[in-house]
């Protein structure tokens, strides 16, 4: 029964008390940031929307945390240098996120550009200070793999909204998720799943997608050319997903 007793307030505390703390901060912070007149559609609040996102994101980290594992050092890492860079970039996104409810005619509209922008500049730099200070740890490889794909979700999704990319631009929000799936369902069929190995030409197609859409989000970035460049700037890393899965049904050598 001691034992469990820390598993339960780790269990609770990052799964359920960091989240709801973190989603109300940050929905006070942003109402009081914003202008009353910055309204959103369909009656959705952008503060409460970008809080809830927040939370959704630190919840799904903290659904995965083993306590037995974490126990007491797991607030120490959490809230080490690397992770706090991290964290910082998570709430950026999730700001961004509040900006699908706010109309196109807004004077709000360099706000997605410069936390989206802001956040890709963050990406990498937790690395480099996990390294850097020695302190490399799951949950700081869990913070950074849920930003990154939250960030790839919404911030191209408030540039379809606004008519700054094309609609079939999210193809590339729902790859990762159709490759998961694809490879979830090959396990249950009971098929063999091959590994792949790391390389460097997934990451970097990753930092061209996040430059592109940064610059896509900025207001006097012509729209024109932002949609001429689209395809070009989409059908490589779709290419790679597709590779990625012949990789690992194997059809293809698992490599990258």
């Amino acid at each position: 029964m001691a034992e469990a007793r820390p598993r339960w307030s780790v269990r609770v505390g990052v799964g359920v008390g960091l989240p709801l703390v973190a989603a109300l901060a940050l929905a006070v912070l942003l109402s009081r940031l914003l202008p009353a007149t910055a309204a959103g559609r369909w009656g959705l609040s952008p503060p409460v929307v970008a809080g809830v996102c927040w939370a959704g994101q630190l919840w799904y980290v903290g659904y995965g945390i083993d306590p037995g594992r974490a126990t007491g050092a797991v607030w120490r890492r959490l809230f080490g240098l690397a992770n706090a860079v991290t964290l910082v970039r998570g709430a950026l996104y999730a700001v961004v996120a509040g900006f699908v409810v706010v109309p196109t005619a807004t004077a709000l509209a360099w706000v997605p550009a410069l936390c989206y922008g802001g956040g890709v500049a963050l990406d990498g730099l937790d690395g480099t200070v996990a390294r850097t200070v020695g302190r490399e740890t799951e949950i700081g490889r869990r913070l950074d793999m849920a930003f990154d794909t939250f960030g790839f979700v919404v911030a191209p999704l408030v540039a379809v909204l606004w008519g700054l990319l094309p609609v079939w631009y999210l193809s590339i929000s729902a790859a990762r998720y159709v490759f998961r799936g694809a490879v979830w369902a090959r396990r249950v069929r009971g098929l063999p799943v091959g590994d792949l190995s790391d390389g460097d030409l997934s990451r970097y197609l990753a930092g061209v997608q996040m430059l592109f859409v940064t610059i896509a989000l900025v207001p006097p970035v012509p729209t024109e050319f932002v949609w001429a460049l689209a395809p070009v700037v989409l059908a490589p890393s779709l290419a790679v997903f597709a590779r990625d899965y012949l990789a690992v049904s194997g059809r293809l050598p698992g490599r990258r």
